[in-house]
């Protein structure tokens, strides 16, 4: 406990699943964290479950409601986190539209707009707005959460993978761009049981299986236990010369590739 005591991370999607596992690590470790979620249910009971578990140990978590899909309101999260908890330190750009995909021919363009206003705009002005904070303060941690799926050109979900692949060359330019800032720019591509895994096993289950027995761990991560202390690395002074990088936390599904053959009608 206590390796990112007096900073404030902004996490976005926290509400559930990667989001939520990352914001409680980061809590667990000593950061006051802002849980910025579009639902406020599921939102509140992030900073609920955080503070009835850390809250002992003196962490904070504040919920702010945010469409990062609105530029207006990315800026008011950011400026909240400032006005309510003092400043910001670390960004996370986590959160996704949820799940869908079509065969590249009939993929709809509110469909591949949808996605990269989420994915790659979301980030971009939630990027832009805490820049001046880090800046002052000579040191910042951005951290992007991107996929396998962009990486190897999944089938069927060309609207996720080009947002995915995108926001990972923004957060890589960030990277060279801000380094002399004392801002680190890194990339998750995590593979964990959510929500979505959870929706994907219940309507495809030969298709979860065929995912797992590619996966040599041969199992989803846990958000809060596998994902987020890789995030608390990224995101602490242990990973001051690590910027750049794109980690898969993914049990080594990456390594010869996970196969993601969907039957859709032509």
């Amino acid at each position: 406990m206590g390796r990112l005591k007096n900073r404030v991370a902004i996490v976005t999607g926290a509400g559930q699943g990667i989001g939520a596992g990352v914001a409680r690590a980061l809590a667990a470790e000593g950061a006051a964290v802002v849980v910025a979620n579009r639902t406020a249910k599921t939102g509140g009971e992030i900073v609920a479950g955080i503070e009835r578990d850390f809250g002992a140990a003196g962490a904070k978590a504040l919920f702010v409601e945010t469409d990062v899909a609105n530029e207006d309101s990315v800026s008011a999260m950011v400026e909240t986190a400032v006005s309510e908890l003092g400043g910001v330190d670390i960004l996370i750009n986590n959160a996704t539209p949820a799940g869908g995909g079509a065969r590249l021919e009939s993929m709809s363009l509110e469909l591949i707009e949808q996605h990269v206003r989420v994915n790659y705009y979301g980030a971009f002005w939630g990027m832009q707005a805490v820049f001046p904070y880090m800046k002052q303060q000579q040191w910042g941690r951005v951290i992007t959460m991107c996929s396998l799926n962009g990486v190897n050109a999944h089938q069927h979900t060309a609207m996720y993978n080009g947002s995915k692949e995108a926001v990972r060359a923004l957060t890589r330019t960030a990277a060279v761009e801000w380094a002399k800032h004392g801002i680190t720019c890194n990339v998750i591509c995590p593979f964990a049981a959510t929500p979505a895994w959870d929706q994907f096993v219940h309507f495809v289950p030969d298709g979860a299986a065929s995912i797992l027995g590619f996966n040599p761990m041969g199992r989803p991560g846990d958000a809060e236990a596998d994902i987020g202390p890789l995030a608390v690395f990224l995101a602490s002074d242990e990973s001051r010369y690590i910027t750049g990088n794109t980690i898969h936390a993914d049990g080594g599904g990456h390594i010869n590739g996970v196969p993601w053959s969907l039957d859709l009608p032509d």
